[in-house]
């Protein structure tokens, strides 16, 4: 009977422990949910955010591979327009090819513009260096120092993008040591006249 008498050491400890166990309060739990609901909402647009990225690398590297094969084309088109200046020193057979394969070039020019690729002009304007890779370099006073007097390559842009610049000549203004010597010629000229 003695162990009928002694208290019981399990049932004590169990009644601090729920005594210290408090329920959250309703503000405490308010709290907790604008927590979670707020890490959703950053998960949620982190992901949004990765998709969008994900779309437009996809995009650029379709479009990258795209103008890099246009390019690639760029030089034998550009054969193909000099071969056709050619054509009216043929003979009328010739020239009747000619025809038909002028109407594959423009079906490849309607090619290229449906991609938004387009040749540009260069000749008269001021040298760029994004637009123009420079060939030549001529000393002229005809025309104003950086312009482009000649084009030897015709350059192609897809939308603001260059695919390929423009092979070009540009004007240089006379060097004093170029004047001089273009003065002393001409006094020979003259003089081996007299």
């Amino acid at each position: 009977m003695e162990s009928e008498s002694q208290p019981k050491k399990n049932s004590e400890p169990s009644e601090e422990v729920n005594q210290e166990k408090q329920l959250p309060t309703s503000e405490d739990l308010q709290f907790e949910l604008r927590n979670q609901q707020e890490k959703n909402l950053r998960l949620l647009a982190e992901m949004e955010n990765a998709r969008k990225r994900m779309q437009k690398d996809k995009h650029d590297t379709t479009r990258f591979a795209v103008e890099n094969v246009i390019g690639e084309f760029l030089s034998p088109l550009d054969n193909f327009e000099n071969a056709f200046s050619f054509t009216h020193q043929a003979s009328e057979e010739v020239q009747n090819w000619a025809k038909g394969f002028e109407m594959i070039l423009t079906q490849f020019k309607d090619v290229l513009s449906s991609h938004n690729v387009t040749p540009f002009s260069s000749e008269g304007l001021h040298f760029d260096p994004h637009m123009h890779e420079v060939i030549e370099v001529e000393e002229t006073e005809k025309h104003e120092e950086g312009t482009v007097i000649q084009e030897f390559v015709r350059g192609y842009k897809c939308g603001d993008r260059i695919l390929r610049p423009a092979k070009v000549k540009v004007a240089k203004k006379p060097t004093k040591e170029g004047e001089e010597s273009q003065a002393n010629e001409e006094k020979n000229q003259s003089e081996g006249e007299h």
